[in-house]
């Protein structure tokens, strides 16, 4: 039987869960505010205490969501956000750091992501977060939707790098991923279900009935069968993130890993970094 999967190791030496919850779109909805609470809390009652944000999200509505489901049990929580590159600035990174603050409820973020490459000195962003780091704001920090080459433009080593991958999205095989293993880079793996386009997918349903779970918890089983990778799904009941929680336990067979290659096979090039 295949081992668990490596847990990430944080800046402060705690350890993560390799699943986590992401939040893209919540907040959005005022009549699915309380549920979406009650998801996020349920995540993080089952072992999923990595909850991931962005100011972009709604405008700052998934970060007041996310504020106020962590609210009872903030230091409980692995909280990652990030900064817009357009903030992205010396003295940009600062205030859209203590906007995000304000919006979680919050007085630190433990991990700070520039979310894209930007029209900003990546130096320059990375000196404002180093700035925030000794401030105490944030607990460390580390980039989003970077390939290879953005990656050897930063000065320093981020903790993470928060990328598109799925079996849908393997070209950060073939280079990325084998550059964050060389450098100690954690994987953040968004969309691992690619907002639900693969879960009618005959292969993976195949699958997940052999296995009896279901396709969403093979593809983030699949998502972190490797150490060194979080995945980061979404759920917006209950329901549905203690079943995220629970594909930690699904360990896939060499069979299963097989025919999910052979329908989604990997390319043998590198090619250009996919973003959602």
């Amino acid at each position: 039987m295949p081992e668990a999967p490596q847990q990430m190791v944080t800046a402060e030496g705690h350890l993560v869960s390799a699943v986590g919850q992401g939040t893209w779109y919540l907040g959005d909805d005022r009549e699915a505010r309380e549920e979406e609470v009650a998801a996020l809390r349920a995540g993080i009652e089952a072992g999923m205490r990595l909850v991931d944000t962005a100011e972009m999200y709604g405008g700052g509505r998934s970060e007041r969501l996310v504020g106020e489901a962590v609210a009872p049990v903030r230091d409980q929580v692995y909280l990652v956000d990030k900064v817009l590159p357009a903030n992205a600035s010396a003295t940009g990174t600062i205030e859209a750091c203590e906007r995000s603050l304000r919006a979680l409820g919050t007085d630190w973020i433990d991990l700070y992501l520039l979310h894209w490459p930007g029209p900003h000195p990546v130096a320059e962003t990375v000196a404002a977060l180093e700035s925030l780091v000794q401030r105490g704001w944030i607990r460390s920090w580390g980039v989003s939707n970077f390939d290879p080459a953005d990656l050897a433009r930063l000065p320093a080593v981020p903790l993470v790098n928060q990328v598109l991958y799925n079996p849908s999205r393997r070209g950060v095989e073939v280079d990325l991923l084998p550059a964050h293993r060389e450098a100690g880079i954690t994987t953040m793996a968004y969309s691992p279900i690619e907002q639900g386009r693969l879960l009618a997918d005959p292969t993976l349903a195949a699958v997940a009935e052999r296995n009896q779970v279901s396709v969403a918890q093979v593809l983030i089983a699949w998502a972190v069968r490797e150490p060194g990778t979080i995945a980061i799904p979404k759920a917006s009941s209950v329901a549905h993130a203690q079943q995220n929680a629970a594909a930690l336990e699904v360990r896939l067979t060499a069979e299963d890993l097989a025919e999910i290659d052979a329908a989604f096979p990997a390319p043998d090039r590198p090619v250009p970094l996919e973003m959602l």
